[in-house]
């Protein structure tokens, strides 16, 4: 127990009728024989139960108190101080808001054991008053591996069920814990899963059904981890929550819904955009995380290499013409869009976005919502938008021959046209539009450029390691440069969930249009020719400017072959494909 000076202790307890002269006298001698705390003393006694010893202590201190239990605790906060450093400090983080740590502690008045914490975690500690043995249970339960959902749920009921429409993390510490206490198993549960997501940078949550658990995975550096498992019975219950807080029909489990959540976590607001859908074993729920926080749209800080920087800016720059961004799902390409946006953003033009859905919204620019279910498509938003007076037109994405057609001519007709595209690489953005019915002397009249991309994990700081890879590794990669050198990647630790990667970084392929590539678009016969052409300009594969990330050591030679594997796949294939005759556009 915290408290050295029994004596004011238990005169207290005397005082406040908690425990009579007789029964101090009994728990004096029994901690003068087992050498134990005064408290401790009273508790195994059974005089005195363990929530009424803490109420007493934090009275003679001064201090808030809690009993810990699960709901209470973040898990992710928790690990922010070790396992074997808790138990010497003889704390337990709780939770964070802003840059405070709530940290439940068995000697909260000691200076040194806070500044401690402090420097470990770099926040500013709100220590609370908890039984030493309350402590060193939840640190086994938390600090010891996976929490385990079952042991989180175990002492809550069903009576306890509270409904809130909109979850809120303030600043009052008591109203947080007498929140996350009074909570219902459900409420907690999702609380925590959205809670710990955030906290984690996710991108999103997948909550899925199996005939054993509630699988809940968090896509975290583009890589589902599974951290939580709940009970199967559950499953039902849980979506229906996420159901009730996305304003989704709770009722209809056989068709797909879509709904969207607004939380305040932190001090700050996050959308969650909410997907369901049947599967044979129940509906499984993904939750997109669009946290505004983590959109840096500085330009500067996309990652662009020095070397292509000039280009990319002259491609935006132009007044008129269409510029694409392609890559893969989840690639980073509304980032880079948005950050553009940014950049092109003034009193004098006037910008124009078509998305769907709008992920997060931008200060001075007007941002329309697809709605297909209306008729609100893409084209027919673009042809509307073209008598809006625009300077910048952005389009979420090119998904067919009316949409990629109105845009083209847009962009010919003085207006600056950025949009998204699903191809390989740069090049391979050409291709597409023919094969959408695009003529080529259209493509090469609109074009501004082509930038693609990924997103490669980096390594994380906190185990990074040196090592020699082998000559097959070093040859599949392309690497060119000396092979003696040291390599680096990532052991694996708890800061990484034992990934080895921590963040991510962009890798870009810029493919300005000049005057060679444009005439080469007018007669082109397939992708090898435009790559040629791009070369002999200066520009380089997303493999090539991958293998920069490991020149620097911010990423390995393995992910940048996983992040660029399908670019190199497209060039095979277009370099063993049969030419075909030229067709007159």
């Amino acid at each position: 127990m915290p408290v050295k000076r029994s004596s004011k202790l238990g005169q207290l307890l005397v005082d406040e009728g908690l425990v009579t002269e007789a029964e101090l006298h009994r728990a004096l001698e029994a901690q003068k024989k087992d050498h134990k705390h005064l408290g401790e003393a009273l508790i195994d006694l059974g005089i005195l139960s363990p929530k009424a010893m803490l109420a007493a202590l934090a009275k003679q201190l001064n201090l808030k108190c809690c009993v810990l239990r699960h709901g209470l605790i973040d898990p992710a906060v928790a690990r922010l101080v070790d396992r074997e450093e808790a138990a010497r400090l003889k704390a337990l983080p709780l939770f964070k808001v802003s840059d405070t740590l709530t940290v439940a502690m068995a000697e909260p008045q000691s200076l040194p054991t806070i500044d401690r914490i402090g420097t470990l975690t770099g926040l500013r500690i709100n220590p609370v008053l908890a039984l030493e043995s309350n402590i060193a249970e939840f640190q086994d339960k938390y600090l010891g591996g996976q929490v385990d959902i079952d042991s989180f749920l175990v002492n809550l009921t069903e009576s306890e069920v509270k409904v809130v429409e909109r979850e809120t993390i303030d600043d009052d510490v008591s109203h947080e814990i007498s929140r996350m206490v009074d909570g219902s198993p459900i409420v907690n549960l999702v609380n925590l899963a959205i809670m710990t997501a955030v906290r984690d940078k996710a991108s999103d949550i997948h909550i899925e059904p199996s005939k054993q658990v509630t699988r809940i995975r968090y896509r975290i550096d583009g890589s589902l981890r599974e951290l939580m498992s709940a009970p199967a019975t559950m499953h039902a219950a849980v979506v229906s929550r996420v159901k009730v807080i996305g304003k989704m029909d709770i009722a209809e489990r056989r068709l797909p819904q879509e709904g969207r959540v607004h939380v305040v976590a932190e001090g700050r607001e996050i959308d969650l955009r909410v997907s369901s859908m049947p599967t044979l074993l129940g509906e499984k729920i993904v939750l997109r995380i669009l946290d505004k926080t983590n959109l840096d749209v500085a330009l500067d800080k996309l990652g662009v290499h020095a070397h292509q920087m000039a280009a990319f800016r002259r491609i935006f720059s132009r007044p008129h013409g269409i510029v694409l961004v392609t890559g893969p799902t989840g690639s980073g390409k509304t980032t880079t869009l948005y950050s553009v946006l940014d950049l092109l953003s003034s009193p004098e033009k006037n910008i124009v976005t078509i998305e769907d859905p709008v992920e997060y919204q931008l200060d001075g620019i007007n941002q329309i919502q697809v709605n297909e279910v209306i008729g609100m498509t893409f084209a027919r938003a673009l042809r509307s938008i073209l008598r809006q007076d625009p300077d910048v037109i952005m389009v979420g994405e090119i998904r067919d021959e009316e949409t990629a057609r109105v845009a083209v001519q847009a962009a010919l007709t003085g207006h600056l046209v950025l949009s998204t595209l699903h191809t390989n690489n740069a090049p391979g953005a050409f291709i597409r539009l023919g094969d959408m019915g695009i003529e080529r002397y259209l493509v090469a009249s609109a074009f501004n450029g082509v930038v693609a991309q990924r997103l490669a994990r980096t390594i994380c700081p906190y185990c990074k390691t040196s090592y020699f890879p082998s000559e097959t590794a070093l040859a599949d990669a392309g690497w060119l440069g000396d092979t003696s050198r040291v390599f680096y990647k990532g052991e694996g630790c708890k800061q990484c969930h034992d990934s080895g990667y921590r963040g991510r970084a962009g890798v870009y392929e810029v493919l300005e249009v000049t005057d060679p590539l444009r005439t080469c678009l007018h007669r082109a016969q397939g992708e090898e020719e435009i790559r040629s052409v791009g070369r002999q300009c200066g520009w380089r594969t997303l493999r090539e400017e991958g293998l920069q990330l490991v020149e620097q050591g911010r990423s390995t030679l393995e992910e940048v072959l996983r992040v660029t594997h399908a670019e190199m796949e497209g060039r095979t294939r277009a370099e063993h494909e049969p030419e075909v005759s030229a067709t007159t556009n």
